[in-house]
């Protein structure tokens, strides 16, 4: 089976750096950025086929690159936004953009993998 190769893009390193060793240790192959300008270059380069993206990000945000990948680069690839930000506004604008999933800030890193599971098999 094909593993699954997973971008997160996260400008607070603390919590890339967790997600990043969560993700590697449950087998998942990771590609970790620290700002959406980083984002959008490895998706173009490296095919992901999962994106976490953060919706604060240094360059370009999370919103931003969603648009950029449905609209621009039309590719389909699942999307889950974190955001520290639970305002309804953020996430209904996310959904109305592409985005597939949405995590709160703070997460329990089981409950990004259970989301991030979902996909595995798509």
């Amino acid at each position: 089976m094909h593993q699954l190769k997973i971008l997160i893009a996260e400008d607070e390193l603390l919590i890339l750096k967790t997600i990043e060793m969560r993700l590697k240790k449950e087998g998942y192959e990771v590609i970790a950025v620290s700002d959406g300008m980083a984002a959008l270059e490895q998706i173009k380069t490296q095919s992901p086929d999962l994106i976490v993206l953060d919706i604060m990000m240094p360059f370009f945000s999370g919103l931003e690159i969603v648009a950029e990948v449905r609209q621009v680069l039309k590719l389909q690839t699942p999307i889950i936004m974190l955001s520290s930000m639970g305002q309804e506004d953020t996430m209904v604008q996310a959904f109305k953009l592409g985005a597939n999933d949405y995590v709160t800030k703070p997460f329990s890193p089981n409950e990004l993998l259970a989301r991030i599971s979902r996909y595995r098999f798509l």
